[in-house]
This record gives structure tokens, C-alpha cells and sequence, in this order.
């Protein structure tokens, strides 16, 4: 299946690369399983704030807004803590992470490594930095491709799946390879 985008809309064309290094990741290793607790633990927090939000707006419906005062107050602080807990999460632990999968070990039940893709393209820039990281036994180590984006779309916007899954083959067999040390 054919991906077009607007080759001129950097967001438009970082999202469609993330997709397209996603299914090279996930869809050619069937002994890579993905994994959703990172975007789980976000949504478990914009959850709890709409939460608290309803909340607030019901007991201010059924208690008006004198007696309703503490409540609100409440609500208000915990809906700024909760959405400062998020900030935290996704500018410090997701760091624009797209993918996270587990590779069981065959041999061992409780040895597994844990694959995480993140990019980044930063506003008015071509250039397309994709970290592919494992972290095992052994620790964490990371492989880093910085190339322009014009190397996995042609000149119709159409992205080119075969080379971002070279570019992707590349950083996971290095990854994989590596011996400690």
C-alpha cells in the first residue's frame, strides 16, 4: 500500500516516516511483540484529568457555586497536577518514542530484550533522526540514523517503504549483532 503525503508539511511527512519505520519494525519480526504501556500511562492520565473535570462540573451542577468552592478548588489543582505529571512523562520518558516492542528469548523465559523507536524532525528541518534503542541483560544501547527526509520520499510524496526498511534492517541488525564489551 502506497503512502502519498504532502512533502512540503514536516509534521505531516515525521508521522508517516514514524508509521512507516513502525510496520518495517513490527511486521517483518514476528518475534517482536508490541507493547502499548507507554501510551496506556498516557491515556490513564488524560483519563484521571477528564475525570476530575466531569466530577467538578457535576458537583457544581448539583451544588452551586458557593457551596461548590472547595470542590472546584480541588479539582482545579489536581487537573494542573495531572497535567503536569503528563508533561513530565512525555517530554522525559516517551521522548518521542512511536514504537515499543518485546523480544522473548526462546531459550529463557525471564530474558527478554525491550526494542524502543523514537524520531524526531525538528520545525523547518529535513533532516529525519530515527534512535532505535534495546535494552537487555546486558544494558541499554542505541543506534542513531540521521538522514534527510528526501531519502525515503520521491518527488510525489510517496514514501518509499523499501528504503526506509533498509535504513531500519540496518540499525536493528547493528543493534542486534552487538556483543558486549
Amino acid at each position: 500500500q502506497l503512502v502519498k503525503v504532502n512533502k512540503w508539511d514536516g509534521s505531516a511527512v515525521k508521522h508517516a516516516l514514524d508509521d512507516a519505520v513502525k510496520t518495517c519494525l513490527l511486521g517483518d519480526r514476528p518475534q517482536l511483540k508490541e507493547q502499548f504501556g507507554l501510551v496506556n500511562t498516557r491515556l490513564v492520565l488524560c483519563a484521571l484529568a477528564v475525570g476530575v473535570a466531569i466530577m467538578a462540573h457535576a458537583w457544581d451542577f448539583t451544588h452551586p457555586f458557593p457551596q461548590s468552592r472547595p470542590v472546584l478548588l480541588f479539582s482545579v489543582l489536581a487537573y494542573f497536577a495531572l497535567m503536569g505529571v503528563l508533561t513530565l512523562h512525555t517530554t522525559f520518558r516517551e521522548k518521542g518514542t512511536f514504537a515499543v516492542a518485546i523480544q522473548k528469548d526462546a531459550s529463557s523465559s525471564s530474558k527478554s530484550r525491550v526494542w524502543e523507536a523514537s524520531s524526531d524532525m525538528k520545525k523547518y528541518d529535513d533532516k529525519y533522526v530515527l534512535t532505535l534503542s534495546v535494552r537487555d541483560g546486558r544494558g541499554q544501547r542505541e543506534q542513531t540514523s540521521s538522514k534527510s527526509c528526501a531519502a525515503f520520499i520521491d518527488s510525489n510524496g510517496i514514501i518509499l517503504d523499501h528504503l526506509v526498511a533498509n535504513e531500519v534492517n540496518r540499525l536493528f541488525n547493528s543493534l542486534a549483532a552487538e556483543k558486549k564489551d
